[in-house]
């Protein structure tokens, strides 16, 4: 019933059960296809937004991943220019280099396989395969870095121990002075007047000049020695062993430690000596041997 509020009749209007049907399905049809293309678009918007996102992630994953390239590059540069320093250090140390093929060992390609790699080649794309090739190279390095300090630890130890025992290797004159008679297997004794071995070299020098020891050791004997008189001897280690006889007076005691110039003692002419001089001996592994062969320039024993 439509009613005015002014002048006029009332009029009836009547609508049919199937034309209200009809308008409410045809309402519900279109608010759907509302709601739909609402939804659509408003999705659309969103996997546009977070398809930017991960762009802008992988542009900066592919920046830091090139950059990470870089100093695997760099850090590859490095440990060439260790491994050539290396293989000087281990000819000082006295060690061969190492053999190329020991080196290309450490630094070639993976062993085996790893699920990463897998990961990468199948879901990764372009940026999973450059991670790769990081990845892979990485893993180069790290072995080769392991080679190089298990290589400088052997060298560093063989050099340790040629110091110490260049440190214990006779290299320089006892004392200042004369050498008036050599290490010989026959020699003419000036007071016994019969030929008998020398099997050191005498060196004559001024009473009270000091004697020193020619490289460090332990004093194992100080004391009067039939013919060779107030006497020291020292043990160098490494089978050599040291004899300084006729001396004036020592400077050592028994078990002393000393190292290369230690004054051990003064040149005198105890025991059987025609003047003042200082008898020196070389023994190695229990053999005499001739000291002039121990004996080296100052610019190579300092």
């Amino acid at each position: 019933m439509l009613i005015p509020h002014g002048e006029g009749g009332s009029k009836s209007v009547s609508v049919s059960a199937t034309v209200l049907k009809l308008v409410f399905g045809v309402s519900v049809i279109v608010l759907a296809s509302a709601l739909t293309a609402a939804f659509g678009v408003v999705s659309r918007s969103v996997d546009l937004a977070r398809a930017s996102r991960l762009e802008r992630e992988n542009h900066v994953l592919a920046q830091e991943v090139g950059l990470l390239g870089q100093h695997v590059r760099t850090l590859s540069d490095t440990l060439s220019m260790i491994s050539r320093h290396d293989d000087e250090v281990r000819l000082v140390a006295g060690l061969d280099p190492l053999d190329p093929e020991v080196r290309l060992a450490g630094i070639g390609g993976p062993v085996g396989s790893w699920a990463e790699r897998d990961t990468l080649n199948r879901d990764g794309g372009a940026i999973g395969q450059q991670a790769l090739r990081v990845h892979v190279d990485l893993d180069a390095l790290t072995r080769q870095a392991n080679l190089v300090a298990a290589s400088f630890r052997e060298a560093s130890e063989s050099l340790s121990s040629q110091i110490q025992r260049l440190a214990a290797t006779p290299s320089i004159m006892p004392t200042q002075g004369y050498i008036t008679s050599g290490f010989t297997m026959v020699r003419y004794h000036p007071i016994l007047h019969e030929n008998r071995p020398h099997l050191g070299i005498d060196i004559t020098a001024p009473y009270g000049t000091p004697i020193v020891a020619p490289a460090s050791g332990r004093v194992i004997k100080v004391g009067w020695e039939n013919g060779y008189g107030l006497t020291v001897e020292l043990d160098h280690g490494y089978g050599v062993q040291t004899l300084y006889g006729h001396m004036s007076r020592t400077a050592v005691q028994l078990g002393t430690l000393v190292h290369r110039g230690d004054r051990i003692g003064f040149v005198g002419s105890t025991g059987l000596a025609t003047g003042p001089h200082v008898h020196y001996e070389v023994i190695v592994n229990g053999r005499p041997t001739d000291p002039m062969k121990f004996i080296m320039p100052d610019v190579i024993a300092d």
